[in-house]
């Protein structure tokens, strides 16, 4: 490094509540794989809190701290296709958050993770026995295709998966980015001190947590609300 080049800079990238919405979800979605078929019990409360992680994301990513919202890192095709044809150098910079092909993989993951969990809301099995909350909305034809589609979301939601875990492999190996110490510790090396960051208040968390249990909660409930 020459005189004129500044140090690398230390910089907190990723706020706690991405940091643990992103290893509850790696958690939940084990745990309702593994349950499947002989736990329902322990299948359909995964499968609540996993649809309430996601309400709550897409909740941060509106009012969420700066590299929790979707405006940066959400890109048309012509910044995707450029970021992508860097992919083969060494040398390009580490983004202050998800890079434009990150955020694609982000956005595909959530919006698939809500399909295929959406689905078994209202899955019907073969004796009727453990159903989905939200089964009696369909009938048992209806809820038998919708229990096949859940099923075959979850593959297409396992190869998403085997794609992000090599793409993590990349980059630690070819970029020499460490994604996954960034999304356990937050902090990041960059070559220069991201500007822009801001992180969002504690209050913004709670209203995010409250909602998204109230969500999950009804939906476990069939939709019907609470009497008091």
């Amino acid at each position: 490094m020459s005189a004129a080049e500044p140090p690398p800079a230390r910089a907190k990238l990723w706020d706690g509540p991405t940091r643990l919405f992103h290893w509850s979800l790696v958690v939940l979605i084990l745990v309702a794989w593994l349950s499947a078929g002989e736990q329902m019990a322990v299948h359909k409360i995964a499968g609540y809190a996993v649809i309430g992680l996601v309400v709550f994301r897409v909740y941060w990513g509106l009012v969420g701290s700066s590299t929790a919202r979707f405006s940066s890192f959400v890109r048309g095709p012509a910044t995707v296709a450029k970021y992508v044809s860097t992919l083969g150098r060494r040398d390009t910079d580490k983004h202050a958050g998800h890079n434009p092909l990150g955020g694609l993989s982000v956005m595909a993951l959530i919006l698939l993770i809500l399909v295929q969990a959406g689905l078994g809301l209202f899955a019907v099995d073969i004796d009727g026995i453990e159903s989905g909350p939200l089964s009696n909305y369909v009938d048992f034809d209806t809820g038998r295709a919708l229990a096949e589609a859940h099923e075959l979301t979850f593959r297409l939601l396992q190869g998403l998966v085997v794609l992000h875990l090599i793409a993590i492999g990349y980059y630690l190996i070819w970029k020499r980015q460490n994604l996954i110490g960034a999304m356990i510790t937050g902090w990041q090396t960059f070559s220069k001190p991201p500007a822009g960051l801001r992180f969002a208040p504690v209050w913004r968390v709670v209203i995010g947590v409250l909602i998204a249990a109230g969500v999950a909660y009804l939906i476990s409930r069939g939709l019907k609300l609470p009497r008091f």
